[in-house]
């Protein structure tokens, strides 16, 4: 009997302990929370980043990935929608560490790992990444429901 094809993933980042940086896993657990989604997707919550974030994108159709960020004039709460596409991988790194998303990806496909075809990024604009909190910000918070609306219509678009 044939192997069953993985499903998309929907990899939820962060640290629960950085007040913002607790979106991804927040959502994480309002996805894993929903049947419809679970169906669809297999929903993981990782605190990782670099090399140990190859293991959970191999073989995989497609990812979508939940993160914060942080740009120069961002509003607080505000989703960006982006393709991995748009990242750049590094060429000069000094410890594993350095390791960014992108240069995983590439790695992964210069290693010969079959890497999903299509990388989706949503990413929270956060206020705050350097606070020791279980709590996220109200701006952070608030963005919930459009992030669960979003993962939602990644799903449905395949």
């Amino acid at each position: 009997m044939p192997a069953t094809p993985p499903k998309p993933l929907i990899l939820c980042l962060g640290n629960e302990i950085i007040s913002d940086d607790g979106f991804g896993p927040a959502v994480a657990d309002r996805l894993n929370a929903d049947r419809e989604v679970t169906d669809a997707a297999d929903v993981i919550f990782a605190p990782l980043a670099g090399f140990a974030l190859l293991d959970l994108l191999v073989d995989r159709p497609c990812v979508l990935i939940i993160d914060t960020i942080q740009t120069r004039d961002g509003i607080p709460g505000t989703l960006h929608h982006f393709s991995s596409d748009l990242l750049v991988p590094g060429n000069h790194l000094t410890t594993s560490h350095q390791i960014s998303l992108p240069t995983a990806i590439e790695l992964g496909r210069r290693l010969g790992a079959k890497m999903p075809d299509r990388i989706d990024i949503i990413a929270v604009e956060a206020e705050d990444l350097t606070t020791l909190s279980e709590t996220l910000t109200s701006s952070v918070e608030a963005a919930i429901p459009e992030a669960m609306a979003s993962v939602r219509g990644w799903l449905m678009r395949g």
